[in-house]
Order: structure tokens, then C-alpha cells, then sequence
């Protein structure tokens, strides 16, 4: 008994005492120039492996069994530092990382918080003379330059741990394990999408170009329902190469303030931190951060060696906390120069790392773009390479590009990228689609993103698609239920020859409506028939309903997402059309073409054809008929868009677009019941206005030079849905202007929350302002009045009338980024007020997902 008695007493005492020893470890890991929190560092105990990771916050907590430890604190791009923990002293910890690889000296500067100035700043002096340097040292000073560049993109499962079932038995996804990788902080991630591309790149100053010759490219990953070069076109565009010699710094198709940018000393906070060895030399740690956090701005360090030439060694940028950037939670980029004989900058690495999260709560995605550069040179090219300015694409694919080997990826990768794991993602694709689940999974989400349903399962056997899937239903007044059914041939069926068309019934007008397309294309086609650079030509024969006044120049007209409206689109006639259609495209963003229109229109009792006589009575007329020849010219250098099979999905608006086009017919050629001159021109532009937002312009005009009826006029497009749509007027009815002559703006102003960010609370919800101003200066001649010159023209219908003097105009106000995808604005009609049966203000929503 009094055996048990001391073992149960030696017990109690080794469970208290173990209690005793255990202790909290709680605080917060931050940057140790802006003090912004740092997420997803690693906090472990000194040998025991035990820890974890810091929240999106910069904390952590987590409890051991020892009171007095050291931690081991680790960051991508910072020193990890070694912190003792004394008794007491582990639950109030503030952990300051600094920048890795540099040796601290001596300190110049502290920043101090409380006050921050301007004038007699050492720092703004100092970074000035940096930004005067900046050009000095640009290698595209150079007559040539060329490089090389390997780049890999990778995207993650973030934080990932395999979980074993509780019952312990095997799972269909267990393999998920073998793949696994640890990043250099010791995070865990699971890899699901990875991109490889080794190019040269040749410049040259005079004249000016750059080529880059992709000689080897692999992917794969999840990403694969989607375009392969729709999405490398997103990537080149979202992920650009960061030049922090820039003003403005291109990236998630923002614009972010460069710590180097003219108007930086107004945008930053500079200090002079502390002077640093390295190699040998000494070096400035330059800190910067964005006066307003919640601003496309960095914060971060430059480091500068302290002599004459003010030439940039190495740079470390994050983004804010606070900032209005959506799904990023996380965010360091790691550039390293070399500096020439000449002096002249040349790059080695531009690495960037982000944690990405769609919901709040969820561990999220990790993402690395890396490009690394070697073998630049300054050296004419030889002959042979030379011939690469020849070419018109800037971009020249090798024949064997996508056929490498793994001898050449092992051979191509830079040191630091050599795999921990040496499982692919290509092999864990392999393993997912084995499983029918995930296969079947795969296969609806593709169909969802293209729209198509293939007719094999095999994309190197399917020919032939059935879709769009979002136009099989769809409703209007005239046509009532509206049922469509197509499809069309792929390039596996053939390369250069297209088969496309569809047909649809109407419930109400029980009518038969069709298209039938087919076009040869002397360029042969790797993926759609709309691929950039086009050179075709088409054929077209269809008989569909013609709704005048409305065209959709962004979506598709059967889209079921325009099916609710907000007046009935009863102002319509039924087209029967064919076409001859020639056109070419251009590396250089010049494109023109050429198309032959013989066309029937129908006159229906909403839009009646009553032919004025001499005396002025009216005659009804049931149809008329065009034969006309359209020429059109198009310059859009530098056009970024996601291609999709039926449209091309502008990615961004950066590129200056402009529209030339001519029709002309002659009356009793080929069957024309009248003369037809009309001209119209048009102008496209994104404008960047650095730290506040930008504004996107589209400007119009045309003239119809000949008398002719209403139908062949200039009818303003309406926009009679809910949606938010550029290029139409929100509170215009269908035919509620008719004009010869036109000029058009559409004005839309992103305010990137430079307003909501200044506000408490609101500034929490990530708003984004929207200010838009559109309008239309139209006039009818007199020659095509039917009340002043109407002997052979129609009358107007009902509803349809005249511009006075003044414009139409309407603007709004909106919100965007609610709930980071929906806009929506308050549409006000500022005139023409007493026309009937009109909508003087309503508000409409659109869908985006934008960074």
C-alpha cells in the first residue's frame, strides 16, 4: 500500500512538474524598416522542430514544454534571427527581421515614427540622386544587348499536410503525399501548376527592337482546361519582369508606384538605415514606405554602395499590409544587379513570392515567378543571330520548343531551383486523372471555362465541339423562348480548313433562324480559329433576328446573362445576310480586310418599312436588299488578350487602338435598292495616372454620306439590360435617336480606393471608386429627314426621333470590388428628359475579378 501510495505521489509530482515547464510563446514577427507585419514566417524552438507559422497578421502562438528556449526566426529575404526567451518574458515577443545575406556595421539613421519631414531629409536627398542615376546605367543605352532568361512559375497548395484517414485505411488521394515540397523557410506546399520557358533575348537600339526566342517551354498543372497561350499571355501580363528603374511597376495588371519613380519622394517615406558590408564594400540600406499603406505602393529596401555612382546592388520590395490588392496576403520581390565595367546594370535575378488567398480563413496558395538572367553580352550578334530582327513576331517559338527532355531541364535550371522533390507536377496530373472523380471533375470545369462540349475525350482526336453552352437558352419579346443548338470543327479535324454554325427556334415567333461559317486560314491553326495572327478567309450565310439599336460588342447576343431586361427589345427585323470576308493580321498591330455583304432585311410590324411618296403618303415595303463592300484598318500594337474559340478577351487596354472602316454600295449593282457611303472611325486608350488610378477612353465618329432609309443609318447602341456594358448607354432607349452623322466618348475613371482608403471602417471593405461619363453628339441632314426631305425614305417608327443641339450624356458613380467581383453604379441621363417612356436613372452590376 505504501508502495502504491509514493508511485502515485511520484506521478502527481512528474505531471505537475511537466505542467510547470510548459509555457506560451505568442508575439509578432515584423519588417524592421516599416514595421509591417511579415505572414507566413517561420517560428520554430532551436532543435526541437516544434512551432509555427505566423498568421496573415505577422503573429503566431503556440505552447512547449520548455520556458527558457531559443526561437529560431526565418523569412524569405531576411536574415533568420535567433531570439532567447527568458522566463516570464515568451507571451509579449516583437521579433525584427532585417534583410539576409548583408553583415550590419554601423547605424547612420533610425526612422522615427512619430515624425516624419521632407525637407532636409538626408534620405529624400539621397534617393534623388539615385533616381538621377537611374537612366545612366539602363543597358538599353547599349547599340546591343542580349540574355538569357529562364523563368518558372509555379502555384501551390500553401501550408499543405497530407491528412491520413481516421479509420487508417487508404485513400484514392493518398499519392498526394510523395509530392509534397519544402520551401527554404520550411513550409510545406503541394505544387498543382508549374511553368518552365528558357529564351534568348536579343535588343537592338537602332532601329529599335527585341526579340525573344523561346527554345525550350513545358506546363502542366490544373490550369490546363485552360488556353496554353491565353494563359501565358495573362502570366506575361500579371507576373511582367519588374523594373524598379521605372516610374510605374506593371504587376497584377495594376500599376504600383516605383520606390525609384520621379514622384516617389512624394509617394514614400525614405530612411537612411544603416551602412552594411557587403563584399567587402560598404552599402546604404535605403527604406522606404508608402505614406498611405492602403495604396499600390511597396515597402521594402534598396541597397546602394556609398560612392559616386548611386547604382542600385540589390533591391527587397513587400507590399503592405493595409493595401487595397485583392487575394494577395502576402508579397516579396528579390532583384539583384551586377554592375559592368562601364558601369553599365545588368540584372541576375528577379524573383517574386506570394501568398495568395481566395477565402480569408483557408491556408491558401503560394506562387513563384523567378527569373533568372546570364550570358549577357554587349557584343554585336553574329550574322546567324542577327536574322532574329528579320522576323515579325517578336516573340519566335522553336519548332522543338515544347519537346524537351528532362536531360535539358536538369541542364537549364539554375542551381537554386534544383528540385528537393523530384516528383513533377506533370507525374501528379498523371496520378490525379486516374482517378474518375477528378477526371469527370476536370472535364466539367473545362466545359465551363470554354463553353464547348468536345466530342472525344482525347483532345488529340476531337474534331468536332458542341457549343456555346451558355447560348443553348436564352428569351426575347419577339422570339419568345429562344432554343440554339451549334458547334465546329477543331484543328485536329483540319488546320487551315473551318466548318462552323448553329440554328435556333423561337417559341413565340415560331420561326427558324441559322448560320452556317467556313473559312480557310493561311496560317495553320494550333488551338482556335481566332488565334492572333489571323489570315483568313471566311464565308458566312445566316437568317437571324436583327435588333436595331442594340449590338454587342463584348458578349455574344444569345449570352443567357441578357436575358433579363429592364424594357422590351421589340425594335428588331429579320436579316438574312451572306459574306465574303478576307482578313490579315500583323505582328506589328497593323491588321486591314476586306468584306463583300449581300444582305436581305425584313421589314416585322415592330419596325415597319413605309416608303414615303412624292405627296407624302406611305407605302408599306416588306424587304429591301444591300450588295456592299466594307474596308477596314486596325492598328493595336501591343494588344494583350486571353483567346478564347469564339472572342478575344482584352486583358488590358495599355495599347493604343485605332479603327478605320468604309462602306459603299451602288444602287442596281448586284441587286441594291440604294447608294450607301458611310465612314467611321474610332480611338481606344488606357490612360495610367501613377498613384491614382487610370482612365479608359473610347472616342467614335462616323457620317453616312447618302440619302438612304432609317435601317441603314446611324442608330446608337442601347444597352437594355441590367448589365454594365462600355460603348452603350445605359438609360437610351432602342431607337430612341437616329442620326447620319455622330461623334461618341465613353469615359470611365478607376479610382483604385484612392477616396475609400482615407476612410475609417470603409477602408476595411476594399472599395474601389468608379466615375463614368459617356455621351453622344449626333444630327440627322436634311436629306435623310423623312420630315423635311421625305420622297424614298421610311418613316420613323414610333418613338424614334431627332437629336437637338446638345449631346445625349449620362454619367455614374460606382463601386467596384464589392466582395472583390461586383460593380455597381448609379446611372443618372443628364438630358433629353422629356422623351417618353424613358429611364432617367437605374443601377446596373457587372462581374470582374480584378487584383
Amino acid at each position: 500500500m505504501k508502495i502504491r501510495t509514493i508511485c502515485l505521489l511520484l506521478s502527481l509530482l512528474a505531471a505537475v512538474s511537466a505542467f510547470g515547464q510548459t509555457a506560451l510563446f505568442k508575439g509578432i514577427v515584423t519588417d524592421s524598416v516599416s514595421g509591417e507585419p511579415l505572414p507566413y514566417a517561420s517560428v520554430q524552438l532551436e532543435s526541437t522542430g516544434k512551432g509555427a507559422m505566423t498568421d496573415a497578421d505577422g503573429r503566431f502562438s503556440f505552447t512547449a514544454s520548455k520556458k527558457r528556449a531559443v526561437l529560431e526566426v526565418s523569412y524569405l529575404g531576411y536574415d533568420t534571427k535567433k531570439v532567447r526567451v527568458e522566463p516570464g518574458k515568451s507571451g509579449n515577443l516583437h521579433v525584427r527581421l532585417v534583410p539576409s545575406g548583408i553583415a550590419l556595421e554601423e547605424v547612420i539613421v533610425k526612422p522615427k515614427r512619430e515624425r516624419y519631414r521632407r525637407r532636409d531629409n538626408p534620405a529624400v536627398a539621397f534617393v534623388r540622386k539615385v533616381i538621377d542615376a537611374r537612366d545612366g546605367n539602363d543597358p538599353r543605352n547599349r547599340d546591343y544587348f542580349s540574355y538569357d532568361r529562364y523563368e518558372r512559375i509555379v502555384f501551390a497548395l500553401n501550408d499543405y499536410v497530407p491528412k491520413k484517414r481516421a479509420d487508417g485505411k487508404t485513400g484514392k488521394f493518398d499519392f498526394v503525399a510523395d509530392f509534397v515540397d519544402t520551401l527554404e523557410v520550411g513550409t510545406t506546399i503541394l505544387p498543382v501548376s508549374e511553368k518552365e520557358k528558357l529564351e534568348h533575348v536579343y535588343w537592338r537600339k537602332s532601329p529599335k527592337s527585341e526579340k525573344r526566342v523561346v527554345v525550350g517551354a513545358k506546363s502542366s498543372g490544373v490550369d490546363e482546361v485552360f488556353s496554353r497561350d491565353g494563359v501565358q499571355q495573362f502570366l506575361d501580363e500579371a507576373f511582367k519582369e519588374v523594373d524598379i528603374f521605372q516610374n510605374n511597376i506593371p504587376l497584377f495588371l495594376q500599376r504600383f508606384v516605383s520606390p525609384l519613380s520621379t514622384i516617389g519622394p512624394a509617394f514614400y517615406k525614405y530612411y537612411l538605415l544603416d551602412t552594411l558590408q557587403v563584399e567587402g564594400k560598404p552599402v546604404v540600406d535605403l527604406g522606404f514606405v508608402p505614406f498611405n499603406s492602403e495604396s499600390f505602393g511597396f515597402t521594402g529596401h534598396l541597397f546602394v554602395p556609398l560612392d559616386s555612382t548611386y547604382f542600385v546592388r540589390r533591391a527587397i520590395l513587400n507590399v503592405p499590409k493595409d493595401i487595397n490588392l485583392n487575394f494577395v496576403s502576402g508579397m516579396t520581390i528579390e532583384q539583384t544587379f551586377e554592375r559592368a565595367a562601364d558601369g553599365t546594370r545588368i540584372i541576375t535575378k528577379d524573383d517574386i513570392r506570394i501568398n495568395f488567398k481566395i477565402i480569408e480563413k483557408s491556408n491558401g496558395f503560394y506562387a513563384q515567378r523567378l527569373n533568372a538572367y546570364s550570358h549577357h553580352s554587349f557584343d554585336p550578334p553574329s550574322e546567324e543571330r542577327a536574322r532574329v530582327f528579320s522576323e515579325n513576331a517578336p516573340v519566335i517559338v522553336a519548332d522543338d520548343a515544347y519537346k524537351k527532355g528532362n536531360d535539358f531541364w536538369e541542364a537549364s535550371r539554375p542551381d537554386e531551383l534544383k528540385k528537393k522533390n523530384p516528383n513533377s507536377v506533370e507525374k501528379l496530373m498523371a496520378k490525379f486523372r486516374s482517378v474518375p472523380v477528378f477526371y469527370f471533375v476536370e472535364k466539367a470545369v473545362s466545359i465551363l471555362v470554354s463553353g464547348y462540349i468536345p466530342t472525344d475525350k482525347n483532345p488529340e482526336k476531337n474534331k468536332f465541339d458542341l457549343g456555346p453552352m451558355n447560348s443553348t437558352i436564352n428569351g426575347n419579346a419577339i422570339e419568345g423562348a429562344r432554343f440554339r443548338v451549334g458547334g465546329g470543327t477543331t484543328p485536329v479535324f483540319n488546320k487551315h480548313w473551318f466548318f462552323e454554325g448553329y440554328a435556333a427556334y423561337g417559341t413565340r415567333d415560331k420561326k427558324m433562324k441559322y448560320d452556317a461559317l467556313v473559312e480557310y486560314s493561311f496560317n495553320p491553326r494550333k488551338d482556335f480559329r481566332l488565334e492572333y495572327p489571323m489570315h483568313s478567309l471566311r464565308f458566312e450565310y445566316m437568317y437571324d433576328i436583327n435588333k436595331l439599336g442594340q449590338n454587342y460588342m463584348y458578349t455574344s447576343k444569345d449570352n443567357v446573362m441578357l436575358a433579363i431586361r429592364r424594357k422590351k427589345d421589340t425594335r428588331a427585323t429579320y436579316l438574312r445576310r451572306a459574306e465574303l470576308t478576307y482578313t490579315r493580321e500583323h505582328y506589328n498591330g497593323i491588321s486591314y480586310g476586306a468584306v463583300v455583304r449581300n444582305f436581305r432585311e425584313y421589314a416585322t410590324p415592330y419596325a415597319e418599312f413605309n416608303r414615303i411618296g412624292a405627296d407624302g403618303s406611305l407605302s408599306p415595303v416588306g424587304r429591301y436588299d444591300m450588295t456592299e463592300l466594307e474596308l477596314k484598318f486596325r492598328y493595336g500594337r501591343n494588344e494583350r488578350f486571353y483567346q478564347t474559340r469564339t472572342q478575344r478577351v482584352p486583358i488590358t487596354y495599355d495599347a493604343l487602338i485605332f479603327n478605320l472602316s468604309h462602306t459603299m454600295a451602288r444602287k442596281g449593282l448586284l441587286g441594291s435598292s440604294f447608294n450607301y457611303h458611310r465612314t467611321e472611325l474610332g480611338v481606344q486608350k488606357r490612360f495610367w495616372f501613377s498613384a491614382f488610378g487610370y482612365a479608359d477612353l473610347i472616342a467614335k465618329a462616323g457620317k453616312v454620306w447618302s440619302k438612304v432609309p432609317y435601317p441603314l443609318l446611324i442608330i446608337p447602341n442601347a444597352n437594355l439590360t441590367y448589365t454594365i456594358q462600355p460603348e452603350a448607354y445605359t438609360n437610351m432607349n432602342a431607337m430612341e435617336f437616329i442620326n447620319d452623322e455622330y461623334m461618341s466618348w465613353d469615359l470611365t475613371y478607376y479610382l483604385n480606393g484612392n477616396l475609400f482608403n482615407r476612410i475609417p471602417l470603409i477602408k476595411k471593405l476594399k472599395w474601389r471608386e468608379v466615375f463614368c461619363f459617356r455621351g453622344l453628339w449626333g444630327h440627322l441632314t436634311d436629306k435623310n429627314n423623312p420630315m423635311k426631305n421625305g420622297e424614298g425614305l421610311y418613316a420613323f417608327p414610333a418613338g424614334s426621333g431627332t437629336m437637338g443641339r446638345a449631346p445625349y450624356m449620362e454619367v455614374s458613380v460606382g463601386i467596384e470590388n464589392i466582395f472583390k467581383f461586383l460593380r455597381l453604379d448609379y446611372v443618372w441621363r443628364l438630358n433629353y428628359l422629356d422623351n417618353p417612356d424613358i429611364q432617367r436613372r437605374g443601377v446596373r452590376a457587372t462581374m470582374r475579378l480584378s487584383f
